[in-house]
């Protein structure tokens, strides 16, 4: 790499120098707010922008900010923050949970909770929140039954990112297809290829682990009501609606039933939207901050650079796949959070898929499926620590457990090099 290159790329370096060095000091990752890394990196990208006007600068960081693709992405994570706080509030993960401990399987604990985290995940979009409530009914149970503490825990996580991966809703799939310029149903078809055989393995290999501890009994009554913007979520999107169009209908269902049931009343309704708006905006300033740094870096030619030093050695589909699920792994490891490792790396990935004829769906699905693969399998990312700490274990006793982030990454893995599934190949 030239002099030229290494200082169009510094900015990004800075980045992930600044975040993993001082979060490695400070022995923390979540000491060092990563809105005020990607602020120090931004004033660095234009500060070192020279040859041109300090003013054209900012304007090439605020095009970079604003691009069509990045405010899509902006208004989708709004509408998911108004209808997940929503319904939340007015009682569907509560719901949701009661729902999937009513129908576990008798004697099939394990695979029956990791079945529980898959479908509440897929159904909220988020693996924290669903870690947030099953993990402590999982400690629960394990003390109960007898069975490991971090093994129930592990399985709560690794469900956790079934849907994290998969769900129309997650933050990862939005950052995913809105970089990759696809459809969410067509990147989700991608993905089910790839993810659904591990899930179907790892289910199987809890049946037999778990085989004689008994479910948890004295279940909650099951508010059906209360689930159905989930599943109206889910079977709209998979149905190829807009996924602003599905978001609305999502929001207007939490509404309605909400104030039906007594969960709020109009006022509370809005308040719930308006919280669930305000807790996207850390991500929103990160994804405008990401999108104005990568737009000065690639007006330096850094964006290139990466890609000829990455690519310098690929010759064909195969190699371009495996470099961006390098990319987005290493990227994810230094970051600690797989949205924001898509979104850094997500033009990049672009770039490499146009320059060597990588269909869109497919990228899209490798930058999700191995940023999930990453973040299940790194103590120190919010997942783990959650569930850690709700379990009132060490995070690195979870480690041996987490069988299917681990498998989900050798699928994706075996799909590049196989050519898998051929019709997005």
């Amino acid at each position: 790499m030239d002099r030229k290159g290494f200082i169009a790329l510094s900015p990004l370096l800075v980045f992930i120098g600044l975040y993993l060095v001082t979060s490695i000091i400070a022995g923390d990752f979540y000491k060092v707010p990563i809105t005020v890394a990607f602020m120090i990196s931004s004033i660095y990208a234009i500060a070192v922008s020279g040859g041109i006007p300090l003013r054209r600068r900012i304007d090439i960081f605020s095009r970079g900010a604003g691009t069509g693709n990045m405010m899509l992405m902006l208004w989708i994570f709004i509408l998911a923050g108004a209808f997940a706080n929503s319904a939340k509030t007015m009682g569907s993960i509560d719901a949701t949970v009661n729902l999937t401990l009513d129908i576990l399987p008798g004697g099939m604990l394990l695979a029956g909770l990791f079945l529980a985290a898959c479908f509440i995940s897929l159904s909220i979009g988020t693996s924290v929140g669903t870690i947030v409530a099953l993990a402590p009914i999982a400690a629960g149970i394990a003390e109960s039954t007898g069975a490991s503490v971090p093994m129930l825990t592990a399985v709560v996580v690794g469900g956790a990112f079934f849907g994290d991966n998969l769900s129309f809703i997650s933050d990862t799939t939005i950052a995913a297809t809105s970089t990759q310029g696809c459809k969410l149903s067509d990147k989700f078809r991608v993905n089910a290829f790839i993810t659904i055989p591990p899930a179907i393995v790892i289910l199987a290999l809890y049946a037999v682990l778990g085989h004689g501890i008994e479910a948890p009994g004295n279940i909650p009554e099951v508010q059906y009501a209360k689930v159905i913007p989930y599943i109206v979520v889910l079977v709209t999107a998979l149905l190829g609606m807009n996924v602003m169009a599905v978001l609305t209908v999502g929001i207007m269902l939490t509404g309605a039933i909400g104030i039906a049931d007594g969960a709020f009343d109009v006022f509370g309704w809005m308040q719930s939207m308006g919280n669930g708006i305000a807790d996207m905006g850390e991500l929103i300033i990160i994804t405008m901050m990401a999108g104005g740094m990568l737009e000065l870096i690639k007006e330096k030619g850094g964006i290139d650079c990466i890609i000829n030093g990455i690519t310098r050695h690929v010759n064909g589909k195969r190699g371009a796949e495996l470099s961006i699920a390098a990319l987005v792994s290493l990227v994810n490891v230094c970051t600690a959070n797989n949205t924001v490792a898509i979104i850094t790396v997500g033009g990049i990935a672009k770039r490499i898929g146009d320059r060597f004829g990588i269909d869109s769906r497919k990228s899209a699905s490798i930058l999700d499926t191995m940023s999930c693969c990453t973040q299940g399998l790194i103590p120190y990312g919010a997942q783990i620590l959650m569930g850690a700490g709700l379990a009132s274990i060490n995070p690195v006793s979870i480690m041996p457990y987490l069988y299917y982030p681990a498998a989900i990454g050798i699928a994706a893995v075996l799909a590049i090099l196989f050519r898998f599934p051929r019709r997005f190949s």
